[in-house]
């Protein structure tokens, strides 16, 4: 089934494809499906009494799926744009106390990093490091899991009041061992909330045991789930949901839209905001569909490994190659560096060849993905591309 979701790929026809973790590629009936959605809008009315049940079908049909995905119950999923969004809304909703600290893994993107650092900026709060890069790059994938546990142990304080953590790194390709940290977490006296950045996990591994567990669970629909970019969702936790307050609010936020005096959604709708994009909604419910048709998530990422671990053993072979994880890694990021030449212009020199891999800054890298429609073939290629370059 993964060779047949590849067929409906129209962006994997003209080129060599490696960078799932950026966008996956939208499959064909999922474009037809957003444009049918679109059209029976207009048929209904864009406005009208008519069009509302369509719209409550479409967006309980993605809540349920991704929900489903969660492992947790429709209300504690919200709809989002982004994984951005997914983690500052409901971050910025919580209850804090000057002096609180954020303790952020060393490992996380950007957009969370700044969101924690102007929230800390506001609320007076402080920042600490949990060092997780070094140890995935020394430690045996055996022994990584109890290494990111005694990590956490050391850097705990009676003022931590969130761990972030991505569940699938993104720089690295580690899988952090979530649910033992959420554990841990809540025999702590003071029960820091867990914040998990799951942009690369969602669609690649299973995530419902990681997703239950944590207290914010972020992803996007246009990675690994080959869905439109613009949507996403955030899985929340019961005790987050009684504590936090919405951010940004908007008639979608209010158990009752019309009324300004309305009280907030109980759920996890009230950290969804106003208007967006529905024929989205329909074409994330029908990549998911298609994903469910090429496998269990176990299966589906059988294939993942089988790809990667083939791209991870074939870089040991190039002269000048390192890769940063010593074993192959355990979803389908890879990410290595080539001696004596830039990244920058390695990543120019293999798109010029229609091989696209992206560069990352933190740490200085390549990084390619392999998903369940990347062919063998087109690992050789890029193998035999860098042995050149080399």
């Amino acid at each position: 089934m993964s060779s047949l979701l590849r067929d409906l790929c129209p962006a994997l026809a003209n080129k060599t494809y490696f960078n799932y973790g950026g966008q996956g590629p939208l499959p064909r009936p999922s474009l037809e499906a957003i444009n049918a959605s679109w059209q029976r809008i207009q048929e209904l009315g864009p406005f009208t009494g008519a069009v509302w049940p369509f719209i409550e079908q479409e967006t309980a049909r993605v809540r349920h799926a991704l929900a489903a995905l969660c492992g947790v119950g429709p209300h504690r999923l919200a709809l989002t744009e982004n994984v951005t969004s997914g983690c500052v809304l409901p971050l910025w909703g919580l209850p804090w106390n000057a002096g609180d600290q954020l303790l952020i893994s060393d490992c996380e993107h950007p957009g969370v990093v700044a969101a924690c650092q102007e929230l800390a900026r506001r609320e007076r709060l402080e920042i600490r490091w949990l060092p997780v890069l070094e140890l995935c790059r020394n430690t045996p994938q055996s022994d990584l899991d109890d290494a990111v546990l005694e990590a956490l142990e050391r850097a705990l304080t009676p003022s931590t009041r969130l761990l972030a953590l991505s569940h699938l790194l993104w720089n690295s390709g580690s899988v952090m061992p979530i649910t033992a940290v959420a554990d841990r977490l809540k025999q702590d006296s003071n029960k820091p909330w867990l914040l998990v950045d799951a942009a690369q996990s969602m669609g690649s591994i299973p995530a419902e045991e990681a997703a239950a567990a944590a207290d914010i669970y972020a992803f996007t629909g246009h990675k690994w789930c080959c869905g439109p970019e613009g949507l996403g969702g955030v899985a929340l936790s019961e005790r987050l949901l009684e504590q936090a307050q919405p951010t940004l609010i908007g008639w979608r936020s209010l158990r009752h839209e019309a009324s300004a005096g309305s009280s907030f959604h109980s759920d996890a709708r009230r950290f969804e905001v106003a208007t967006s994009c529905l024929p989205l909604c329909t074409g994330l419910a029908t990549s998911l569909e298609l994903l469910a048709a090429a496998g269990t998530a176990e299966q589906r990422l059988e294939r993942i490994q089988a790809g990667s671990h083939r791209l991870w053993q074939g870089l040991q072979t190039i002269t000048g190659v390192s890769t940063l994880l010593p074993e192959p890694p355990r979803a389908g990021l890879v990410s290595f560096t080539l001696a004596g030449l830039p990244s920058a212009s390695v990543v120019e020199h293999l798109g010029a060849q229609g091989l696209w891999i992206r560069r990352l800054d933190d740490p200085d890298c390549l990084r390619a993905c392999t998903h369940i429609t990347t062919a063998e073939a087109e690992i050789d290629k890029l193998l035999e591309a860098l042995s050149a370059l080399a």
